[in-house]
């Protein structure tokens, strides 16, 4: 059973499908695209729970297509990835302002004198 792993993003997922689906359809057995989209639901990571519980309160999901569901999740994907920059952003800027906080202040440095014995 195909599964996607939370590293990847739903594009590399769904470039797997394809075959996976070829190679079933050519040993003969009929694979439509609703099976795909209910194989799809249940073999994503939780963190697209959400996305797809919007959709199962909106939408048939018995007749959602393969594409809407994929631009739903992908859609999902991209807000998440821009919420994350946004917080790295945002880190790297207290850094920052933290660090030029600092700046024209000198530090004291004391030395120690070491003689010679």
């Amino acid at each position: 059973m195909q599964r996607m792993k939370e590293s990847e993003t739903i594009n590399e997922y769904c470039d797997k499908l394809p075959s996976i689906v070829n190679n079933v359809r050519f040993l003969g057995t009929e694979f439509f695209d609703t099976r795909i989209v209910q194989k799809i639901l249940v073999t994503v990571p939780q963190r697209f729970e959400s996305t797809i519980s919007s959709l199962e309160n909106s939408k048939d999901l018995s007749n959602i297509s393969l594409s809407e569901l994929v631009c739903a999740l992908q859609a999902q994907e991209q807000r998440i990835l821009m919420r994350e920059e946004d917080t790295i952003k945002g880190d790297l800027q207290a850094k920052l302002k933290l660090n030029q906080g600092h700046k024209g202040k000198k530090k004291k440095v004391q030395c120690k004198n070491f003689e010679k014995g």
